[in-house]
């Protein structure tokens, strides 16, 4: 009798055993108190329930966000994909699990918007959104962002956003995402987009989605 299959069996369910054990370990690696930590500081910038803030500028809503569409920025800022110091301060210092765990807390959080744009925009901003500018080769906002608003996968949701973060973001494009050409992700999709809209239906369609909850 051969012990040798024996062996292979027996070093294979070794090897199984250990990768699943440190997988849990990887998974558990982040403490309710850690994440607890991280997030209170994230309300810094971000708001109560990751809802956004309006200070010197418009902070961002993570709250309801997709969890692959914000493990990827917070990636991007780290790799200088995307440019902002602040945030690459904030992000640089993540292990993998906090990144997971942060992504996954803010999805779950569904605070009211915070509003305030010029209602008399809306109109004009959900017609943007929902059959776009075939004039302009802008495409529907929804063929990617979905009819609510609410994205999917590595498509963000734009439901809820504070109005002047969108209109800040889109006509600044160019200066802070794709910064990496080489690592092209999902963001290179909106650069032709957003350098063919106006500003004044840029304004539209934020203060639309900035009513959507």
């Amino acid at each position: 009798m051969s012990f040798q299959p024996v062996l292979l069996t027996a070093a294979f369910a070794i090897v199984v055993s250990t990768a699943v054990h440190a997988e849990d370990r990887g998974a558990a690696a982040v403490s309710n108190q850690e994440l607890k930590a991280k997030t209170d500081y994230c309300k810094t910038c971000h708001g109560v329930s990751g809802q956004g803030f309006r200070g010197s500028f418009p902070m961002p809503r993570l709250a309801g966000q997709q969890p692959e569409y914000l493990e990827n920025q917070l990636q991007a800022f780290i790799e200088h994909r995307r440019t902002n110091p602040v945030m690459f301060n904030v992000a640089h210092v993540l292990s993998p699990p906090m990144l997971k765990a942060l992504s996954t807390h803010f999805k779950d959080l569904n605070p009211k918007p915070l509003g305030g744009a010029p209602k008399e925009l809306v109109a004009e901003g959900k017609k943007i959104y929902e059959d776009g500018i075939p004039s302009a080769e802008v495409p529907p906002c929804a063929s990617c962002h979905g009819p609510d608003a609410k994205g999917a996968d590595a498509f963000p949701r734009l439901a809820g956003q504070l109005h002047d973060y969108v209109y800040r973001k889109l006509t600044n494009w160019e200066k802070e995402r794709g910064q990496d050409k080489a690592k092209p992700d999902n963001s290179a999709i909106m650069q032709p987009i957003a350098h063919n809209l106006t500003e004044t239906q840029i304004k539209a369609v934020a203060a639309y989605l900035s009513y959507l909850e």
